[in-house]
């Protein structure tokens, strides 16, 4: 008898603040560090906040685009991953609410491989129905564009 995965998860944290700039969330058997710069207060010990959001939606589109390409059967060989991302700083300075603080993401996925560009539009499509964290900034309103790019 097949074992029948859960589809909805319950995720919990419970996160120590030291400082008003840094957050210490433990995450299975990680410590995770977010923190400012020591220029804006902080220790500089982690990505800010925001960073991590950003980095998140890299490791997501890393993740979840192999998973697809192993599932199609493609390889993807080497790959790394761009990142450019317009961030509207009035919400976090203060200065007034913003309901969409990254109105621009563009991802360029370089993938050094075989593989055709028929064959990584394919993983791209597949990619953008099954990444959590690019749904969640898609969701918010962000512009985002992922292009997966065959290296020359």
């Amino acid at each position: 008898m097949a074992i029948k995965t859960k589809t909805i998860v319950t995720y919990r944290a419970s996160a120590a603040c030291p400082t008003p700039a840094r957050t210490e969330i433990p995450v299975r058997d990680l410590h995770v560090i977010i923190d400012e710069p020591t220029e804006r207060g902080g220790t500089n010990l982690g990505p800010t906040p925001t960073e991590a959001a950003m980095t998140a939606l890299i490791a997501c589109t890393n993740v979840i685009g192999h998973k697809n390409a192993k599932r199609l059967g493609i390889d993807l060989g080497e790959i790394n991953i761009d990142a450019a991302c317009k961030f509207d700083r009035r919400g976090v300075l203060m200065e007034e609410e913003i309901d969409v603080p990254f109105p621009e993401v563009t991802l360029t996925v370089n993938c050094n491989t075989a593989a055709s560009q028929e064959d990584l539009d394919l993983v791209g499509r597949e990619t953008a129905k099954y990444c959590a964290i690019a749904k969640l900034f898609e969701a918010a309103g962000t512009d985002l564009t992922v292009n997966w790019v065959k290296a020359t």
